[in-house]
């Protein structure tokens, strides 16, 4: 299979097709390689589309990510990255562990997307939870993760507000009122 030709080929990208995608992805190493060149690429489509078998990838076989994570961080830093590739990275780096040379990128990164307005509420989601996962290693971060949350949890969206919620109850803050 060629990835690459697997993905553009539908018009419309199903779930089942992206499940096809990922299980031959994670079957090799080289195949994995070759999926990550399709979510790297600047073909916004193509990249949009293997960000989902990206993702599905990273839940089943972790170890065929992690080689791949400072890529995922150097894409946060760019602006002209679909917004796919953006939410599946974030989802993908709640997740997994996180190497310590990416931390301080990864704190960075998460900050801003949850201080902008206008990041879509997913990858707020993700961010809130990433940042909760390394505030066990950097608990000096927690106060200001508590802080944001408090700050904006009523004019935020749902997501942001159940899972900030739930990471203040977590720090150990008391709920805040909505």
């Amino acid at each position: 299979m060629q990835i690459r030709e697997e993905i553009l080929q539908e018009k419309v990208y199903y779930k089942r097709h992206a499940l096809k995608v990922t299980e031959y992805a994670c079957s090799s190493a080289n195949n994995f390689k070759q999926l990550m060149q399709c979510f790297t690429d600047t073909d916004y489509r193509l990249a949009q589309r293997a960000a989902w078998s990206v993702c599905w990838a990273a839940i089943q076989k972790p170890a065929l990510v992690t080689p791949y994570l400072p890529v995922l961080v150097e894409q946060l830093k760019t602006k002209d990255v679909p917004i796919a590739v953006i939410r599946n990275s974030i989802r993908i780096l709640q997740q997994v562990e996180i190497p310590a040379p990416l931390h301080g990128d990864v704190i960075n990164i998460c900050f801003d997307f949850i201080s902008e307005v206008q990041t879509p509420a997913a990858i707020k989601a993700f961010s809130l939870t990433t940042l909760y996962n390394l505030s066990v290693v950097y608990p000096e971060i927690k106060q200001e993760l508590a802080t944001i949350i408090e700050d904006r949890l009523d004019t935020e969206t749902a997501a942001f507000q159940s899972r900030g919620k739930k990471i203040l109850k977590a720090l150990g803050k008391k709920k805040a009122r909505i």
